[in-house]
């Protein structure tokens, strides 16, 4: 007797359907942001026009901003004002000619310093 998940040799669709699956799965990744580059790091320097970022893996790159430049904090609607050297950001960014424009930056507040780094607590709480 066949199932409905076999064809008429009685071989399963099974691992077709899954290959398949996975195909689409891993496209639809892919495509997410397409052609753009991610940079994520913390801000080193604000300037007109771009943002200098130090990112996780120690490389510095300024990223262009442009009328068409996004800005979210803590998943909130933000502005480049809100934005401050220390943040950490996750930049989503299309290069062309060498240089990268950021379509969105999102943020959130600069990394805080451990407990008692820079200054004494002299035994207070």
């Amino acid at each position: 007797m066949r199932s409905a998940f076999t064809n008429q040799s009685g071989r399963g669709f099974a691992t077709p359907l899954r290959l398949a699956a996975l195909t689409l799965v891993v496209s639809l990744a892919l495509m997410a942001h397409g052609d753009e580059e991610h940079i994520m790091g913390t801000v080193k320097l604000i300037k007109p026009g771009s943002i200098t970022v130090t990112t996780t893996q120690g490389k510095t790159v300024e990223v262009l901003l442009d009328s068409h430049t996004t800005f979210t904090k803590a998943d909130q609607p933000a502005a480049l004002g809100d934005l401050k050297p220390g943040d950490r950001v996750v930049i989503h960014a299309k290069k062309s000619e060498g240089r990268l424009t950021a379509s969105s930056v999102k943020f959130g507040a600069a990394k805080s310093a451990p407990q008692g780094a820079g200054h004494s607590d002299h035994g207070k709480p």
